[in-house]
């Protein structure tokens, strides 16, 4: 599993009111909670963003509540990956359940700008980043977090098991 796009970099401790603000929850539609994704951070953000885009965060990213919608929302938005130097713990089993892809780096965000073009291989555990002819290795995701992440996170898993026995 192979992405590719540029970078949009925000910050350190980036909340999930930040990520979908409150007056947003009123559905789970994806696409609808992408069009206010980073509301709360810059509400013109998302007019920055094209589909395949990858967001870099500094230190604890998806703080805060334990909502599913802020995963939601930035699958919503385009965004297939989020690259950050940690995550909070709830986010990182949230997004995993709504089929996002999380990669945390360390220190190694501070190699990557904002506009950077970066290639991310889930599977080789390898990101490239083209703006800076750079090459990273990344942790390797266990091959059950890519097969949950392949179709579509657990809610999809959970689906395709029930389907299956019937």
């Amino acid at each position: 599993m192979e992405i590719r796009g540029k970078v949009h970099k925000v910050g350190a401790h980036i909340d999930t009111d930040a990520i979908i603000p409150a007056r947003y929850l009123v559905t789970t539609d994806p696409e609808e909670l992408g069009k206010h994704c980073m509301a709360g951070m810059d509400p013109n953000w998302i007019q920055g963003v094209s589909k395949g885009d990858i967001i870099v965060a500094g230190p604890n990213f998806g703080c805060g509540s334990s909502r599913e919608h802020a995963p939601l929302a930035i699958l919503g938005a385009g965004i297939p990956v989020v690259v950050a130097h940690s995550f909070a713990r709830i986010f990182y089993r949230n997004a995993f359940n709504m089929g996002l892809p999380l990669i945390e780096v360390g220190d190694l965000v501070e190699n990557i700008d904002e506009g950077d073009e970066l290639s991310i291989d889930l599977v080789k555990g390898e990101m490239r980043n083209w703006t800076k002819d750079e090459m990273y290795s990344i942790p390797n995701l266990p091959e059950f977090m890519l097969k949950l992440l392949d179709i579509g996170g657990l809610v999809e898993y959970v689906k395709t098991k029930i389907r299956d026995k019937v």
